[in-house]
């Protein structure tokens, strides 16, 4: 299983974890386990066409996966994913 880092937003879905296990060979299965495992994260994490949100990123072995497959992006069971909400502001 991958350890995923859970950002405190969603935090709420994982009973206050910073960091959960999940199976899959993909980033795609590894969103459905986490699903699974702790309903309604997905929802937070992709949007209703199952892709990953605007603002959101999650990175494989600290590779953002928009550049590598995406949600088919694999995963190994020493990988590390994290989920990082996209952080916008300044001044215009």
């Amino acid at each position: 299983m991958a350890t995923v880092r859970i950002p405190t937003p969603l935090r709420k879905h994982t009973d206050g974890k910073e960091e959960v296990s999940a199976a899959g060979s993909t980033i795609d299965e590894l969103i459905t386990d986490l699903e699974k495992n702790y309903p309604g994260i997905k929802a937070r994490i992709c949007d209703e066409s199952g892709a990953v949100r605007k603002f959101v990123n999650i990175f494989a072995n600290e590779e953002d996966i928009r550049y590598l497959d995406n949600l088919q992006t694999p995963v190994n069971d020493s990988d590390e994913v994290s989920i990082i909400p996209a952080i916008a502001g300044g001044v215009a």
